[in-house]
C-alpha cells in the first residue's frame, strides 16, 4: 500500500470536515471535490459522513490515478467516482450523471504536493527544471509558450495582475530582449532573469521570482477565470442546507471566492430600504466568521498552510430567480461588468489563442486509474 501520509498532507483538515461534513448527514448525500489532488480531504469527508458519496474532480490525470488508488485502499471506492475534468466544468459532469443537486461543493485551489514535488512540471522556483507548469499536461499552452510568443504588453498585463509584481514592466521588457537571444526554457534562467531585474532594495521577502512564477501559473491553467466561473456554478447546483467551502492561497483567489460568497451573504435591496421584502433576503449563510487561517502550529507542521485562507457558506433556500439568472450568466463568462458581484479583470476580454490552446485538454469521462 502506498504512504499518501508521506507526500500529502492537507491543510486545515480538520476544520474542513467541521464545515462540510453536517451537510452530508442524509443517506445519498452527495459532495463534489473539485480539486481532488490526492484525495486527502475527500478520505476525511466520506469517513465523517458514512451515508455520502463524493464526486472527485481533478484535471491531474496522474493525480486523479493516485488518489483512485487511495480511496480503493481506504475501502471508499463504492461511494467515489473520479471525474477527470477541470472544476469549471462542474456542471456538465453533473449533468452527465444526471444530478441536479449536491449537497456540498469543496475546491482546496492550492497546488497538491504532487505537482509542488514533481520536478519535471516546473511549478517551484526552487527546483531548476522545464517551464511546463501545467496541471493538465495534455493542454497546449505551457509557461515556455507563454514566455516566448506573449508581447511586452501582456506579459506586463500578467505579471501585474496575477502577480501583484512592482516591476511588471521591467521584467517583461528584460523577457522580450533576451528571448532574441535564447529561449527561456527553463526554471533556473526565469529566476537568473528576475534577480537581475529587480534591485535589491525593493524586493520581498524569500525569491524575488515567487510573483512571476504564480501569475505564469494562473495564466497558463486559466485559473482565475476557472474559478470564477465555477462557483455560480457550485450554487445552482447546491440544494438548500448545501454547503460551499473554499481553501484559497492567495489574495486574488480569495478575493473572488469572498466577492462572490458576499453576493448572497447581504440583502439585495438599496441601502436604507426600511423593510426587506422575503424575495431580498439573503440566501448565503456565513459558517466562517471572516478567513480562517493556519495557526502557527499548523504552519510549522505544513509551511505551505501560511498563506491559506478558508471560507464557507451555507444556501438558507433556494436561489431567487434574479440571482439563478445571473449566476448562469456569470458561470459562462458573460456577467455585465456594471452589476453586482461583476469583475474588473483584463482575464475575461483577453488571449482568444491561449484560451483555445488550454480548452483543448477538456475531459469528461471517468477515469477508473
Amino acid at each position: 500500500m502506498t504512504d499518501f501520509s508521506a507526500i500529502h498532507n492537507p491543510v486545515l483538515l480538520e476544520q474542513c470536515v467541521q464545515l462540510v461534513a453536517p451537510a452530508l448527514n442524509e443517506p445519498g448525500s452527495i459532495v463534489v471535490d473539485c480539486t481532488l489532488g490526492l484525495a486527502g480531504h475527500a478520505c476525511a469527508f466520506l469517513a465523517a459522513a458514512p451515508a455520502a458519496r463524493l464526486i472527485g474532480i481533478d484535471r491531474d490525470a496522474e493525480a486523479l490515478a493516485m488518489a483512485t488508488q487511495r480511496m480503493y485502499e481506504a475501502g471508499f471506492a463504492a461511494r467515489f467516482t473520479p471525474v477527470h475534468a477541470a472544476f469549471d466544468e462542474l456542471s456538465s459532469v453533473l449533468a452527465q450523471r444526471d444530478i441536479a443537486m449536491v449537497n456540498a461543493v469543496f475546491m482546496d485551489l492550492g497546488l497538491s504536493s504532487l505537482q509542488i514535488d514533481e520536478n519535471e512540471r516546473g511549478f517551484s522556483y526552487s527546483h531548476d527544471a522545464p517551464l511546463d507548469m501545467r496541471m493538465d499536461t495534455s493542454q497546449s499552452l505551457t509557461a515556455q509558450h507563454v514566455l516566448a510568443s506573449y508581447d511586452e504588453r501582456d506579459l506586463e498585463r500578467i505579471f501585474r495582475a496575477y502577480g501583484e509584481e512592482r516591476f511588471s514592466r521591467q521584467i517583461a521588457r528584460e523577457i522580450v530582449r533576451r528571448r532574441e537571444r535564447e529561449p527561456l526554457s527553463k526554471s533556473s534562467q526565469l529566476n537568473a532573469l528576475v534577480d537581475a531585474v529587480v534591485p535589491l532594495s525593493h524586493r520581498p521577502a524569500g525569491n524575488p521570482a515567487k510573483r512571476v512564477f504564480q501569475a505564469l501559473r494562473i495564466e497558463v491553467n486559466g485559473e482565475l477565470d476557472k474559478l470564477a466561473s465555477t462557483l455560480p456554478q457550485a450554487a445552482l447546483h447546491l440544494a438548500p442546507g448545501g454547503r460551499i467551502v473554499v481553501e484559497s492561497y492567495h489574495s486574488l483567489e480569495d478575493k473572488e471566492v469572498k466577492s462572490f460568497m458576499n453576493l448572497g451573504l447581504h440583502a439585495d435591496v438599496p441601502a436604507g430600504l426600511p423593510v426587506i421584502p422575503p424575495d431580498a433576503q439573503p440566501f448565503f449563510r456565513p459558517l466562517t466568521r471572516g478567513a480562517i487561517k493556519a495557526d502557527d502550529k499548523q504552519i510549522e507542521g505544513n509551511p505551505r498552510s501560511a498563506s491559506v485562507r478558508l471560507r464557507g457558506v451555507e444556501l438558507t433556500r433556494p436561489l431567487p430567480d434574479r440571482f439563478a439568472s445571473r449566476f448562469e450568466l456569470m458561470s459562462r463568462g458573460r456577467l455585465d461588468e456594471d452589476g453586482p458581484g461583476s469583475r474588473s479583470r483584463f482575464a475575461q476580454s483577453r488571449f482568444a489563442q491561449s484560451r483555445s490552446m488550454r480548452s483543448n485538454s477538456a475531459r469528461t469521462g471517468t477515469r477508473k486509474g
